[in-house]
């Protein structure tokens, strides 16, 4: 009897221990979650001021563009970080459109307003202006209070300033920004341009790695213009960079988009993501494929101590150019809100397109959403967010994976 007293003894005590260690895992893991550190960051793309826009946008002696962000505000705004494409530089008058660039600051200050934080200057326009227009793109965007990359007054500014780090949320980010060319205009000494050379962005890595961030971020203006599909060279060099060691890899430049890939290393488990191309963010284009674009919601999730990507979703939207008043009025329309809403949109403001505009935004849609069911991967179409969204909505389809060396074969548009 003693004998079967002390065995149940024994397994009442294992279970006792084993219950106890259990709770502590249960509690650790549970402390863990709650320590877990959440970054939203939203990417878009080429920020541009075609003399259209230029002439149209001044009001009553000045420039105004309050029309342009009103419907995409909330979802910018409702990032930890947003990130843009600032293509020409802030030139002061006389303002001018393509070729050669001459930006209004109060675009720059409306950029600001609907919400972005970050400012990317190294693309192919940013000399259009020469010396004087980096210069005065600097001291503008540092007037506003936010932060920039990619464009340096000297080399010894270039030292203390890049790679640009921001840290929010507990996370910690290492930006680069690099540019294939500046349409052979060179910058006058001392000024610089980040251009892609890849023995600068090696060191420039390394450098980064330095600062001990949670993550690096490249942004590339590369590729070909009007090209649905990336280059071989953009594979090529998004390899390179990666396996440097870069996490995110965000393009510009081809004004329409491109496909994203998050794929994992098969060594770390880590996630990186490709977008070879954002396409437009507002222009005075209008030919197909150029007059919308998308832009990236990344969420990063750091708990103990690694940083990971969480999910990843492109928002599609179009760039309306309505007459109102003599005058044409550039607005961003988020395609999702208009499909489902039926033409009301977040801030109770309906929008009636008229049978033409709506055409020309589904052809939009449409050739964008089949270029990202064949070849995105892991990266979703979300729907835009309203006032009434608790959490990310993403569309319900399944890209097809392909090999990351792989040869994309030519995507044919609707014309």
């Amino acid at each position: 009897m003693n004998g079967k007293r002390k065995i149940i003894e024994i397994i009442f005590e294992y279970f006792r221990r084993l219950l106890l260690v259990a709770g502590i895992f249960f509690l650790l893991c549970f402390s863990l979650t709650l320590n877990a550190q959440e970054l939203r960051l939203l990417f878009a793309g080429d920020a541009m001021q075609h003399k259209s826009q230029i002439d149209n946008a001044f009001r009553n002696g000045k420039y105004d563009y309050s029309s342009y962000f009103r419907y995409v505000k909330y979802e910018i705004s409702r990032a930890d970080l947003a990130v843009v494409n600032l293509e020409g530089p802030l030139g002061g008058k006389p303002y001018k459109g393509y070729p050669t660039f001459s930006i209004p600051d109060e675009f720059a200050v409306a950029l600001k307003d609907a919400g972005f934080s970050v400012f990317l200057t190294a693309n192919n326009h940013a000399v259009d202006c020469y010396s004087k227009g980096i210069k005065r793109t600097i001291d503008t965007l540092d007037s506003l209070g936010v932060y920039h990359t990619g464009t340096f007054k000297n080399s010894l500014e270039r030292e203390l300033d890049y790679p640009l780090i921001v840290e929010k949320n507990g996370i910690r980010m290492a930006f680069l920004n690099y540019t294939y060319d500046t349409n052979g205009i060179n910058p006058e000494t001392p000024y610089i341009v980040n251009n892609i050379d890849t023995a600068l962005i090696k060191e420039d890595i390394l450098k980064a790695q330095l600062a001990n961030p949670d993550v690096i971020i490249a942004a590339m203006h590369w590729g070909e213009e009007y090209k649905l599909n990336q280059s071989k060279s953009q594979e090529q060099l998004a390899l390179f960079i990666i396996n440097q060691g870069v996490d995110l890899i965000i393009g510009s430049h081809p004004h329409v988009v491109q496909p994203s890939q998050i794929f994992t290393d098969s060594v770390s488990n880590r996630k990186h993501l490709i977008v070879y191309s954002l396409g437009n963010f507002v222009s005075g284009m209008s030919a197909v494929n150029t007059d919308g674009g998308q832009m990236i919601s990344v969420k990063l999730k750091k708990a103990n101590g690694k940083t990971q990507i969480e999910s990843c979703g492109t928002l599609l939207f179009y760039t309306q150019q309505k007459k109102v008043n003599g005058k044409i009025d550039f607005t961003l329309i988020p395609i999702t809100l208009v499909e489902e809403a039926k033409s009301m949109l977040p801030d109770t403001n309906k929008i009636e397109p008229d049978s033409r505009t709506y055409e020309k935004m589904m052809r939009f849609a449409n050739n964008a959403r089949s270029l990202f069911r064949q070849y995105n991967v892991e990266v979703n179409e979300r729907r835009f967010s309203d006032e009434k969204s608790e959490e990310d909505d993403f569309l319900k389809f399944i890209p097809l994976k392909f090999e990351f060396r792989k040869q994309i074969c030519n995507f044919a548009p609707q014309k």
